[in-house]
């Protein structure tokens, strides 16, 4: 298994795809985003931060809302393309920074959101720092797409795994894990008096601090489970950019694109995979 570090230092790829990333990447369900805000009890004006914003999919929706964003993003050419992404909004400010570094206010925002990003954070920064810039009993809203195992999607997805795990097991072995609907729940009900590991167990992300548990509430975990059907190249584009396809040699990539490929053929459909977009809140505390 890689040190925490050393395996962070692969989010740093995203910004080299960017254009890619951002053709490729699905937006978040806006009832998931809508509940968020709901749940943070902000409205239109309020100020919040976005730590890892990417091209923009969120912030779009958080702009939509008539919501006052900063967001940090340490990868230029990702900022660039949201900015773009935004056009001429005056309701976003974006910093090119990493959040560890990020020169933000704090107890200044209402809520700070996430999506696909706090795991690129170091987990000794970012809950403390989190919960410094967040106001008394704001709220902090992470937001991912993970894999779901279920029936309709079970043999499709035990296909794609075992031709991971044939040409590079080394990855295959740290691929995040797959669990139905219910143990998902169950898990994060057991842990939801820390929200590091609540995210933890969603995610498959080594991110659990002890100290994250004195500076939120108790987590809620909102969800919405979504079954996907790709062609070949649709499911090698997106696989395309993430950061464990990243570290396969050009012999591992072309050979797992072309067994992509065979199965696709194989099936003779489209190439079912299950998913469940997930939002994690939790309040902060006065323990600061």
């Amino acid at each position: 298994m890689l040190e925490e570090a050393s395996a962070r230092r692969y989010g740093r790829v995203f910004d080299e795809l960017a254009a890619e990333y951002d053709r490729s990447r699905p937006t978040y369900p806006d009832e998931l985003i809508a509940g968020a805000c709901q749940f943070a009890g902000i409205t239109v004006g309020a100020p919040v931060l976005e730590a890892g914003c990417g091209t923009g999919q969120l912030t779009r929706s958080l702009v939509a809302r008539g919501l006052r964003v900063v967001a940090v993003e340490p990868g230029k050419h990702l900022v660039a393309l949201a900015e773009q992404n935004l056009g001429s909004s005056g309701q976003v400010e974006f910093v090119n920074s990493r959040f560890e570094d990020a020169p933000v206010p704090e107890q200044h925002f209402r809520a700070v959101f996430s999506a696909a990003a706090f795991h690129w954070i170091d987990p000794d920064v970012s809950w403390e720092k989190v919960a410094r810039v967040l106001v008394p009993g704001g709220t902090l809203a992470l937001i991912q797409y993970c894999g779901l195992q279920e029936e309709r999607s079970s043999r499709d997805q035990e296909a794609l795994l075992s031709a991971l795990a044939r040409i590079a097991p080394e990855i295959a072995a740290e691929w995040p894990i797959y669990r139905e609907l219910g143990a998902t729940l169950a898990g994060a009900e057991q842990r939801r008096g820390n929200i590091s590991e609540v995210w933890a167990w969603i995610g498959s992300h080594a991110v659990a601090r002890q100290q994250a548990g004195r500076l939120f509430g108790g987590a809620r975990v909102a969800l919405v489970p979504a079954l996907l059907e790709q062609t070949a190249d649709e499911l090698n584009r997106l696989l395309r950019t993430t950061s464990l396809y990243q570290r396969l040699s050009l012999e591992q990539r072309e050979a797992l694109e072309r067994e992509y490929a065979e199965i696709h053929e194989r099936l003779g459909r489209p190439i079912r995979s299950s998913t469940v977009a997930v939002v994690v809140s939790a309040r902060r505390t006065t323990e600061v």
